[in-house]
C-alpha cells in the first residue's frame, strides 16, 4: 500500500500497491524550427547530452508550460524549467509574498514582501532566462477559468498546497486530456507522480475521496521543511522536462515518497482504477464539480454547526478578560506552535487531546470553555467534540492567534 498525503498514515489510497511500472512515452511537443546562436550557448550543457540534444532542446523550446502556484514547490519549478528553456511558462497564483514564505520559496526575495506572486516570479525567471516567455495568471484558480487557462498549455505542474485545488487541477487536466505532473510536501515527507489518463491512472484513482477534515493539516499548521520544497519540486521539472521531449520512463503509474528524514525515496505502482468515478469505464464525474471546496470539507459538518452562535472574535475575548469574565482559554495547536506566540492567560492542550477525550478530566465544569487555535479551523472541530461530551457553553474564537496578534497586539509575531 502507498503512503497516504505527506503527515496522516491512515489515510490510504485503495489501488496503490507496492512494485515497479515503468512506461515510455512519446514526445509531448513538436520541435521548434530552430535554435539562435544564444540558446545554442546557453543550453550547450543539454545539448550534447545525446538523449536530449539539438532535437530535445528545441521541443523544450516549443513547449507551454503552466505551474499552478509560485510558492515551496512552484519556486524550484519554475526556476529550473526557466533555466532548462521551456518557451513558454504560465504563472497562476492571486496570493502575495508573505516574510513567511521566505524560508522556502526561494524565487522571492526580501524586497518582494507584499508583492504579486505571480509578478515577483515573472521578474525573477526573466532575470534566470529572458529567453522564455512569461504569461502571468493574477487570479484564483477556479471552475470558471481553470479549463480556458489549462487549454493554452501542453503541461500542467502542481504546486498546489490543498485538497480542493488539487482535484480541480485532476479534474480538469482529465476533463481536457493534459498530463500533469503532482507534487505534495508536509515537514519532512514528499511525494510526486505524474497523473495522465490517457496512459494511466490520475489522481483520483490513487486518493478516490479527499481525507476527513481536519485529518491532514496544512503546512501552515504543521510546518514543513524548505528544502524539500527542492527536492520535490526538482522531481517535478524531471519529470516535466522528460515528458516534453520524450526520454526515459516517466512517473505515470508510479508513486515517488521521499523521506527527508532517512533520505529515502521508494517507488510504488498506482494501477488505473476501472472503478474511478472520473477516468474508469463507467465514469460518474463527467464534468467539473459545483464546488470544491465543500467536497473537500474544510471542516465537519459538526464542526460547522457546533460554531453556530458559539463563536467570539479576539476582540470580544479581550473584552472578557479585562471584565474579569471568569472562563477557561485553551489553545488547542501543537507545543512548537505555542512556543512561538500564546494569548496571555491561555493553557495548551493539543486538538488531538480533546477529540480522543484524554484531555477531558482536566477541564473545569464549572468555568465556561474558551477555544482558539492558530486561524480557526482546529478549534472549530475541538469544539464540536466538547460540545459532544457536554460542555454546551463552550465556545471558540474566530480567527485564532492570527486574529489576536493582528487585531489586538500586534507586537507578537504572526506565524
Amino acid at each position: 500500500m502507498a503512503d497516504p498525503h505527506p503527515g496522516e498514515r491512515q489515510w490510504r489510497g485503495p489501488t496503490a500497491d507496492p512494485g515497479e511500472s515503468t512506461v515510455s512515452l512519446p514526445p509531448l511537443v513538436e520541435p521548434a524550427a530552430e535554435l539562435t546562436v544564444d540558446e545554442i550557448r546557453r543550453y550547450s550543457r543539454h545539448l550534447i547530452i545525446p538523449d536530449v540534444g539539438v532535437e530535445g532542446q528545441k521541443r523544450l523550446k516549443n513547449a507551454r508550460v503552466l505551474c499552478v502556484g509560485a510558492g515551496g514547490l512552484g519556486s524550484p519549478a519554475l526556476m529550473y524549467l526557466a533555466a532548462a528553456g521551456v518557451g513558454t511558462l504560465g504563472i497562476i497564483d492571486f496570493d502575495t509574498v508573505d516574510e513567511s514564505n521566505l524560508q522556502r520559496q526561494i524565487i522571492h526575495g526580501v524586497s518582494d514582501v507584499g508583492r504579486s506572486k505571480a509578478e515577483s516570479a515573472a521578474a525573477s525567471i526573466r532575470e534566470i532566462n529572458p529567453l522564455v516567455n512569461v504569461e502571468i495568471h493574477n487570479t484564483a484558480l477556479d471552475r470558471e477559468n481553470v479549463r480556458d487557462i489549462f487549454s493554452r498549455y501542453d503541461l500542467i505542474v502542481d504546486g498546489t498546497d490543498n485538497f480542493a485545488t488539487r482535484y480541480m487541477v485532476n479534474d480538469a487536466a482529465v476533463l481536457l486530456g493534459k498530463p500533469y505532473v503532482w507534487g505534495s510536501i508536509y515537514r519532512f515527507d514528499g511525494q510526486a507522480s505524474v497523473f495522465w489518463a490517457e496512459h494511466g491512472p490520475c489522481y483520483r484513482c490513487l486518493y478516490p475521496e479527499p481525507p476527513p477534515p481536519g485529518m491532514v493539516p496544512s503546512c501552515a499548521e504543521g510546518g514543513v521543511l524548505g528544502v524539500l520544497c527542492a527536492s520535490i519540486g526538482s522531481i517535478q521539472v524531471n519529470e516535466a522536462i522528460k515528458l516534453l521531449t520524450g526520454i526515459g520512463e516517466p512517473l505515470v503509474g508510479r508513486l515517488m515518497v521521499y523521506d527527508a528524514l532517512e533520505m529515502s525515496y521508494r517507488k510504488i505502482k498506482v494501477r488505473k482504477d476501472p472503478n474511478c468515478a472520473l477516468c474508469g469505464e463507467n465514469p460518474t464525474v463527467t464534468d467539473l464539480l459545483e464546488d470544491y471546496e465543500d467536497f473537500c470539507g474544510a471542516v465537519s459538518e459538526e464542526a460547522q454547526e457546533a460554531v453556530v452562535d458559539s463563536t467570539i472574535t479576539a476582540l470580544e475575548l479581550k473584552e472578557w478578560q479585562d471584565a474579569g469574565k471568569d472562563i477557561f482559554l485553551v489553545d488547542v495547536r501543537e507545543p512548537a506552535e505555542y512556543e512561538i506566540v500564546r494569548i496571555p492567560g491561555s493553557t495548551l492542550i493539543p486538538k488531538g487531546e480533546i477529540i480522543s477525550g484524554e484531555a477531558l478530566a482536566k477541564l473545569p465544569q464549572d468555568r465556561q470553555i474558551v477555544l482558539h487555535c492558530k486561524s480557526g479551523v482546529r478549534s472549530a472541530e475541538a469544539l464540536a467534540a466538547l460540545k459532544a461530551a457536554g460542555f454546551k457553553d463552550a465556545v471558540h474564537v474566530q480567527g485564532g492567534v492570527l486574529s489576536w496578534v493582528k487585531q489586538i497586539d500586534p507586537s507578537l509575531p504572526a506565524y
